[in-house]
């Protein structure tokens, strides 16, 4: 029976993991509102590509978008040279960088699960609520926010699955710098490439699997329950 109990820097990979996808999940969601409400209730000129250039990161080489991140938030790159520069902060090769990454990789995942909410949400309730002297941000607040709580829920949670398996974008951004950057998939990466490593990549890989299948899981029951306590508050609202 192979010994699985996790060594100093394997727990290290696994905390920095849950850092960097806790941190790029959040990062993600205020931006992600904004472009799933944009994208479900308005309409404007260059509203499709601004959904293919949210939707790329998907179909893309994670490499790809590592690298254009390296180009813009690098130490010489356009946007990271003049955040060094001007505040001293530096995203290239340090764990906020893979929260970035791991931010970009999820965000289609998190628009598109609020924008299907969004879409089902009956506008007629938002309608009442401005009829009935509510401002737009009131609305928002009381009314379509709560409605699309669990598709909220789930995309939060899907962008958080997201970044805890990423490794392309990541590695190509941030490098492999234990303790730093070795994020669970990369320290699994490292594994692979050692002639003894096949112990530690099976830890490393139950490991990773239970997490996946956790967050899958725990997006299901959350958004289940949200959903079954909305249509019993429904229920019981006159009409």
């Amino acid at each position: 029976m192979p010994d699985l109990t996790l060594s100093p820097a394997e727990a290290e990979a696994l905390w920095l993991s849950l850092k960097v996808g806790v941190v790029g999940a959040l990062l993600s969601l205020p931006p992600g509102l904004a472009a799933a409400w944009a994208l479900s209730r308005q309409e404007f000129p260059g509203k499709f590509a601004l959904d293919l250039i949210i939707h790329m990161p998907l179909v893309m080489p994670p490499v790809v978008t590592g690298y254009l991140l390296l180009l813009a938030f690098g130490n010489r790159g356009v946007i990271g040279s003049w955040l060094n520069d001007t505040l001293g902060f530096t995203l290239a090769f340090n764990w906020k960088g893979a929260a970035l990454a791991a931010a970009i990789m999820g965000f289609p995942l998190l628009v598109r699960a609020l924008r299907l909410s969004f879409d089902a949400v009956d506008t007629r309730l938002e309608q009442a609520a401005r009829t009935l002297g509510a401002s737009r941000l009131d609305t928002m607040m009381s009314v379509t926010l709560p409605l699309i709580l669990p598709g909220l829920v789930t995309g939060l949670l899907l962008a958080f699955a997201r970044g805890l398996g990423e490794f392309g974008a990541t590695i190509t951004f941030v490098a492999n710098i234990p303790g730093e950057t070795q994020t669970l998939p990369i320290a699994l990466y490292s594994a692979l490439q050692s002639p003894d490593g096949e112990i530690r990549a099976l830890r490393l890989l139950i490991l990773s699997i239970l997490l996946a299948v956790g967050a899958l899981a725990a997006s299901e029951v959350l958004a289940a329950r949200l959903r079954r306590r909305i249509q019993v508050h429904r229920a019981e609202t006159p009409a």
